[in-house]
């Protein structure tokens, strides 16, 4: 008797990791700590939680450091050799590692926005119906992350995306067919940059369950 397996989810987490934290005096986001683990194992925790099977990990800044103190079992590590070039030489290294994998969309997050929790990613992972999806969190109505990417989508987002734009510019030629979900009641989007952000890494009340 072949057994039944359950379908792998057709949109895979795509964190991006890469950056080399300038402002936080050169120290890679991807290895600051929150609630006990490294900030990228907690990031991909959180999409894993949040309903994706596959996650994608982009690396850059001292990417073999984290290559052996992170614990990220079942996840992809993508290297991005150009990090220094901004976030989009990071979002088109991990559009192109999805391709041939049976992905039909991409859940884009950032490894320093540890308030986006696995609630937020449910909600935009849910708006996902075809390749050709587009789909945002927003947060009291303005666009933020995560964003989910319809396959469709990936050659002209990875012709556009440079510097630290990412997929700006291909997503407001777009606004009119971008899903905004709404996730201001369940995460904040705020970004660790500076040394005074470091602050919000210890500041949290609630914990988030995550897979060991």
């Amino acid at each position: 008797m072949t057994e039944n397996k359950a379908p792998e989810n057709p949109v895979a987490g795509l964190l991006l990791a890469a950056g080399g934290g300038r402002r936080l005096g050169g120290r890679p986001k991807a290895l600051l700590e929150h609630r006990g683990r490294l900030l990228v194992e907690y990031a991909a925790g959180v999409l894993r939680e949040g309903g994706c099977t596959r996650v994608h990990v982009v690396l850059g800044a001292q990417a073999e450091t984290v290559r052996s103190r992170a614990v990220l079992p079942g996840c992809v590590l993508v290297d991005n050799p150009e990090w220094e070039g901004g976030m989009g030489s990071s979002l088109r290294a991990g559009l192109a590692s999805l391709a041939g994998t049976g992905a039909r969309a991409a859940l884009v997050s950032l490894v320093d926005q540890p308030g986006i929790g696995p609630e937020a990613v449910a909600r935009v992972l849910a708006a996902y119906d075809s390749p050709a999806s587009l789909a945002s969190a927003a947060y009291d109505g303005r666009r933020g992350h995560p964003v989910l990417f319809g396959a469709d989508h990936w050659a002209g987002i990875a012709a556009t995306a440079t510097g630290d734009q990412g997929a700006r510019a291909y997503l407001k030629a777009r606004e009119g067919a971008i899903t905004l979900v709404e996730c201001g009641d369940v995460a904040q989007a705020y970004d660790i940059d500076t040394e005074g952000d470091l602050l919000r890494l210890t500041s949290h009340q609630q914990d988030i369950e995550l897979p060991p």
